[in-house]
């Protein structure tokens, strides 16, 4: 069993899209971990803004399995399998990391250069994990984000529910 970090974004629908893409994660992978729900610009292009949000799940699958689910999911919900990267989009799931494994894998570079890059990843995994070791960078997702430029991508923390109950509140501080 892999201890996993997914990336969850959303700008179309988004309430609507993130409680699909979290029901159907449950269903796959069991009991979710979630972080706070941020509020985002469209990064490298122009659009709507997103919800964001990192879950932590064990996963039974291999890494190629659960690649292979996700896209499964995404295509569910919406997604379109020749979208360009940098599009708008109901449902995006990216693994973040998969245990310590570094290095493309199974066709998964890990872990996500995002997470050193975007806000609405490393905050979300911040808040979630704070301790946790970036597998290469070997510091802690708490002390990554302390570090990090908050000025070139602000985040807006945002109340969201999700099966009734609160896994994120509006607050004035990330």
């Amino acid at each position: 069993m892999a201890r996993v970090f997914l990336g969850i974004g959303s700008n179309i629908e988004r309430e609507r899209s993130i409680t699909a893409g979290l029901d159907a994660l449950q269903h796959l992978l069991g009991d979710l971990s979630l972080s706070p729900v941020y509020d985002s610009a469209a990064v490298g292009f122009s659009g709507q803004p997103f919800l964001n949000l990192v879950v932590e799940v064990d996963a039974n699958l291999s890494l190629g399995q659960l690649a292979a689910a996700l896209r499964r999911i995404e295509e569910t919900h919406g997604r379109l399998p020749d979208a360009p990267r940098f599009s708008p989009r109901q449902l995006d799931i990216d693994i973040l990391t998969y245990g310590d494994q570094v290095g493309c894998v199974d066709g998964v570079q890990l872990p996500r250069e995002e997470i050193l890059e975007n806000a609405f990843v490393l905050c979300p995994l911040a808040k979630l994990s704070p301790d946790a070791l970036h597998p290469v960078v070997k510091k802690s997702y708490a002390a990554l984000w302390r570090a990090y430029d908050r000025s070139a991508q602000p985040l807006v923390r945002v109340d969201f529910n999700w099966h009734g109950r609160p896994v994120s509140r509006a607050t004035v501080r990330n």
